[in-house]
């Protein structure tokens, strides 16, 4: 794990803003126009698979899987990675801070945190721990921040 006070180890990546994705979710527009609009905008995607998480019954400790849940897997997944494309574009070498307080890490972030949820879900126990050891990586109050705690 990185400390942010660590002045060794590697800067914070703080992601620029997405305005126009940004304020289209604000607005309500529906997320779905959102993520076709702006592919490369995580939190389109995050908002997508929180939203089938809670139609899924994600938040039990025994969900059933069903539809819901294996879209919300594909929309978090998606969402990660646009999100690793634009870390690495912005310094990122796959390992460092990416602070929860800067809000537009949190669109990335948050597909971490659903990513977890939808892995657990789906009985991959490895790839739930692997998103746990990512958001304390990048921030130690990331998981608690997403409920994770």
């Amino acid at each position: 794990m990185t400390s942010f006070g660590d002045l060794l180890g590697p800067q914070p990546v703080l992601l620029p803003e997405n305005l126009d994705a940004e304020a289209a979710l604000l607005d309500k527009v529906d997320p779905v126009q959102v993520a076709a609009d702006h592919p490369a905008a995580s939190i389109a995607w995050a908002y997508l698979a929180e939203a089938a998480l809670t139609r899924g019954g994600a938040v039990g400790s025994d969900p059933v899987v069903n539809h819901d849940i294996v879209a919300a897997y594909a929309f978090a997944r998606t969402g990660y990675h646009r999100g690793l494309d634009l870390l690495r574009r912005n310094g990122w070498k796959g390992f460092g801070p990416v602070p929860w307080s800067h809000e537009p890490n949190q669109g990335f972030l948050r597909c971490v945190g659903a990513l977890a949820r939808a892995a657990r879900a789906v009985g991959e126990s490895e790839e739930y721990a692997r998103c746990l050891d990512l958001l304390e990586d990048c921030d130690p109050r990331a998981a608690a921040e997403l409920g994770l705690d």
